[in-house]
């Protein structure tokens, strides 16, 4: 069975880092684009950062700089590290796999 199980995120003071990991089970990891999308209260689910099989990446500008996705094929994991965080990046965070989501972290940006 295909799934995506994702572990990390909480609440971190502005300026700081955390990073988020999503474990792929079935062959949905070999063949697909992983990607990071999150929502915020109110608003639509936005794509954040994408990683092809062959490492190809594309990150959406409110992140450029601060970032970055990276994947271990031996491990099926794909991770997001994300530095000098911002309260507008708080929101979701879900994991997606052609059709498959992550249950989705909650990150919480806030002095």
């Amino acid at each position: 069975q295909e799934q995506l199980v994702q572990s990390g995120g909480g609440l971190v003071q502005p300026g700081g880092s955390l990073r988020l990991s999503c474990v792929a089970s079935g062959d949905i990891f070999s063949f697909n684009a992983m990607g990071w999308y999150r929502q915020a209260p109110g608003k639509e689910r936005e794509l954040v950062a994408q990683i092809t099989p062959g490492g190809t990446t594309y990150y959406v500008d409110s992140v450029k700089g601060r970032f970055s996705i990276s994947r271990d094929n031996a491990k099926n994991t794909v991770y997001l590290q994300m530095n000098s965080l911002k309260p507008e990046d708080t929101a979701v965070y879900y994991c997606k796999a052609g059709s498959q989501w992550g249950q989705g972290t909650q990150v919480t940006v806030s002095s």
